[in-house]
């Protein structure tokens, strides 16, 4: 079988990378606050009884005309910021988890299919992921989200994996065609192996590893685009919290001096893609053959 990096090799080069400890403790941190936002949020700010235009426009608690109850201030509706944050993360971590998911299952079958058997299966699909990727992932969700009267979290996913699975079948694909013509399962056909069994046995496991770093890179393009989405009004409805809705709805009071209503979830929002791209970084090294005989 060809080699791959033991899992206690991966967790001592993990203990000894600063880049990879740093950005998983941010996303951790991240992660903690978007699942436990109920818990954590001193608000449920999409509770209207908990809402008093009374508190509108409330800056930072540490400035002047700031409130000790709202640490991060107040958005128009009176709105605590750091719920709306917390709230807004668990979307774009639902977005994020539900479009690697889903993109990475069919995409990955689909890729893994086409490059095992090749034929008019290969070509096919290589076609029709040669036509979507001519077009911007962007416009197709706007595309998708168009066709429906209503939206959601699910349907922005949906919208997303439309165009999204390319890359993974592509890039499972051109996996499968190297691993396919290595001597063990050359042996195995030999043997009278079932495909089946030499796929899910043989190849599969030795030509899914580039696939978790592009599910790393695509989890942040996924949060980057369900907040664009958001921001142009055709993401997820009003009454969800969304970070890209935060970011659309503050620009309308940036002029006004209000800049805390986008200044902290835009930062929220880039410290996590910002993250997930340096672990997609560090796993990109690590699962690449050149580096795999370091201790």
């Amino acid at each position: 079988m060809a080699d791959r990096p033991r899992m206690p090799v991966l967790l001592r080069h993990f203990l000894r990378s600063p880049q990879a400890i740093l950005s998983s403790i941010v996303l951790l941190l991240l992660v903690i606050g978007a699942v436990f936002a109920g818990v954590l949020a001193p608000q449920d700010p999409y509770h209207l009884q908990n809402l008093s235009l009374a508190n509108a426009f409330l800056p930072p608690a540490w400035l002047a005309g700031g409130h000790a109850g709202f640490l991060l201030g107040t958005d128009n509706q009176g709105r605590d910021i750091l719920s709306t944050i917390l709230y807004g993360s668990r979307t774009s971590f639902e977005v994020g988890f539900g479009v690697v998911l889903l993109a990475g299952l069919i995409g990955g079958t689909v890729g893994l299919l086409a490059g095992f058997f090749g034929g008019w299966l290969d070509a096919v699909t290589m076609r029709v992921a040669d036509t979507l990727l001519s077009f911007s992932t962007t416009l197709i969700a706007m595309l998708m989200l168009g066709l429906f009267k209503h939206s959601s979290v699910l349907l922005v996913v949906f919208a997303i994996v439309v165009a999204d699975w390319v890359q993974y079948a592509r890039t499972i694909r051109g996996s499968v065609l190297q691993v396919k013509e290595e001597d063990y399962v050359t042996a195995g056909r030999a043997l009278g192996g079932r495909s089946g069994r030499i796929v899910l046995r043989h190849v599969l496991p030795n030509a899914i590893p580039p696939l978790f770093v592009i599910a790393a890179v695509d989890f942040g393009v996924a949060v980057l685009l369900e907040a664009t989405l958001s921001f142009l009004g055709v993401g997820v409805p009003i009454t969800e919290p969304s970070l890209g809705s935060m970011i659309a709805q503050g620009k309308n009071f940036m002029y006004a001096g209000d800049w805390w209503m986008v200044v902290f979830p835009a930062i929220v929002l880039m410290a996590l893609v910002f993250s997930l791209n340096l672990l997609a970084d560090w796993l990109r090294t690590e699962l690449d053959p050149r580096g795999r005989g370091r201790t």
